[in-house]
């Protein structure tokens, strides 16, 4: 499409370049007009106040801050779309405010999530990873590796039970396990316990599945206090934000061998994570990558395309926010 036909679509803001924006930028180009701050010469501000009056949505990629401050620069805009699940970084509260609708990838990504959160709490459990780099080095002169821990009948708590926790839930129903859980409310539609505090959930299971987003109430929630209650014998898998978790606390319990061992696909400084991890063989590390493989992306791209058609034809939002 050339430059002339490109200006009379509906404008696009994008600040930042994503990961996956070659997947995206051919199926977007062709329906609307991207503006690539990244791209531009002037200053990140400059080029919003050049735009200030015409842009009405905003995709926003993971590690843009969408702040106050930025959306004063912006008083047009009336949509911000995100393509993943997460909603951190984003001031709902000034969005409420100003009238700004934000949607998410809706379910794109949580079957695949929910199969990394499953994949690390049996690789902890039966030491997987751990075993493999024995056998590639070790095995010929030591003799057998310790036995790994049965997943069947353990009881796991799965702290955020939305769509990714549901479909943890139900993986983890077909391994024999028995599930708990906590949210902000109770889910009257679910037969599976329900507690309303994280300690009283981490003091009842064996292992906890870290899925909810991450707010101003959920940093840190997983503390000091909540991993004693876990035990010597817990595990932690966390594939929601890495700051749910106080790191440090973290990995004070697991060098000490205070709790039984962690799967993260997350942390709190990404990219850096704590080099006292990398020893341990009951701690098994993912580079933030549980949402994405190609065909979570397409869908992820499909979504994000349908919303934005939504709202510049006037029809109901595809994936709305929902603050639960």
């Amino acid at each position: 499409m050339d430059q002339f036909q490109s200006q009379d679509l509906p404008q696009l803001l994008i600040i930042r370049p994503p990961l996956s924006l070659a997947i995206a930028e051919s199926q977007l180009s062709q329906k609307f007009h991207l503006l690539k701050a990244w791209e531009s010469e002037l200053p990140l501000d400059q080029f919003l106040t050049t735009h200030a009056c015409s842009v009405q949505a905003m995709l926003r990629y993971p590690f843009t801050q969408v702040n106050a401050d930025l959306l004063r620069l912006l008083p047009a805009l009336k949509l911000l779309v995100s393509p993943n699940a997460g909603v951190n970084n984003i001031d709902l509260v000034e969005c409420r405010r100003r009238g700004i609708s934000v949607t998410t990838s809706g379910s794109a990504f949580s079957e695949d999530v929910a199969d990394t959160a499953v994949g690390l709490l049996i690789d902890v459990h039966r030491r997987i990873s751990a075993a493999d780099r024995y056998v590639k080095g070790l095995w010929t002169s030591k003799g057998d590796y310790p036995l790994g821990s049965k997943l069947g009948g353990k009881r796991v708590g799965i702290v955020g039970l939305g769509n990714i926790g549901s479909e943890i839930a139900k993986r983890l129903e077909a391994f024999g396990c028995i599930v708990s859980y906590n949210s902000r409310s109770k889910k009257p539609s679910l037969t599976y316990p329900f507690y309303s505090s994280v300690h009283e959930l981490a003091a009842n299971t064996d292992a906890l599945i870290i899925c909810c987003t991450l707010t101003d109430q959920t940093h840190h929630m997983i503390n000091k206090e909540v991993l004693s209650a876990l035990g010597r014998e817990g595990v932690i898998v966390n594939v929601g934000r890495g700051a749910i978790i106080d790191e440090k606390e973290l990995v004070r319990f697991l060098v000490h061998g205070e709790i039984g061992g962690a799967g993260l696909d997350v942390f709190e400084n990404e990219p850096h994570v704590p080099e006292e991890l990398f020893a341990l063989d009951n701690v098994v590390l993912s580079p933030h990558n549980a949402a994405f493989t190609p065909e979570s992306v397409e869908s992820s791209s499909r979504i994000v395309i349908a919303n934005l058609e939504a709202f510049f034809s006037n029809e109901p939002l595809v994936t709305p926010f929902v603050d639960d």
